[in-house]
């Protein structure tokens, strides 16, 4: 079984194992690879399975659209079979691949796995995770554009109690005398949301909820918790990507062999 690597999951790999093993990871973000023979023939393969039809009722395009995102499905779809990659799955074709991946991700995988098997290949298997709300909420989306909708781990300490204090949507009630007497809504409650993904103390996380939603506890000491996690960790993840080089950057993305990867 090999792994589609997504972002959201190289970063918690990252995270978790600071000392990865150059034997066994390959990191996929070369343009060689793209434009390398076995992964073409894969994109067109999958594009000649695939209408124009169908990728409008999949994604939602439009005659407006141009047609790089009309083109890009079989792109993110042909990671996930082993013959676009010869030099890590050379006589290995029937292996299967896991894809750990956003929610949002679905569709590009639900179309993989309709066409895997009309050329031959098995269909990969997903692990979803929810799908990670702005500071602003969840009616919000991340966006570069706009600084103040997540947290970076290039963010200073600074720049992290500020978000938090001042951005970070809040299901608190809007006195003191209310929040006493109604308890917060944690269904809403940024803060809440994030120690559910970042505070590793399950106990401690189960006693946040229920004594903030009791009304025993208050919006500012919710949010100075997660400013205390998320600060360590982003300060950890800093010093651990100040030690990166260049030279350690290209030797995970060099297109070789992985002779370690199926002992």
């Amino acid at each position: 079984m090999g792994f589609c690597l997504k972002s959201p999951f190289v970063f918690w790999l990252c995270h978790q194992s600071p000392q990865l093993n150059i034997m066994v990871l390959y990191i996929l973000f070369n343009v060689s690879i793209f434009l390398s023979s076995a992964f073409y023939e894969n994109v067109v393969r999958v594009a000649r399975c695939v209408s124009f039809n169908q990728v409008r009722g999949i994604f939602g395009f439009s005659p407006e659209d141009h047609i790089g995102k009309i083109g890009f499905p079989p792109v993110q779809a042909v990671p996930s079979f082993p013959t676009s990659f010869p030099h890590l799955f050379s006589g290995r074709d029937n292996l299967r691949c896991l894809i750990p991946c956003a929610i949002d991700q679905d569709p590009y995988f639900r179309m993989t796995r309709d066409v895997a098997p009309r050329i031959g290949y098995q269909k990969p298997a997903l692990i979803e995770s929810l799908f990670f709300p702005a500071l602003q909420g969840e009616s919000g989306k991340m966006s570069a554009s706009d600084p103040n909708s997540a947290i970076y781990v290039t963010d200073s300490k600074n720049d992290i109690k500020k978000k938090i204090n001042r951005h970070a949507f809040s299901g608190g009630q809007d006195s003191l005398e209310n929040q006493r007497k109604y308890g917060a809504n944690l269904e809403v409650d940024i803060p809440v949301k994030y120690l559910s993904f970042f505070l590793e103390d399950d106990a401690e996380l189960e006693h946040i909820k229920k004594e903030y939603g009791a009304g025993r506890m208050l919006t500012g000491e919710v949010k100075s918790r997660l400013i205390e996690v998320l600060t360590e960790m982003v300060m950890r993840h800093r010093e651990a990507r100040s030690a990166v080089t260049d030279e350690m950057v290209d030797a995970f993305m060099a297109v070789r062999p992985l002779p370690g990867m199926f002992d």
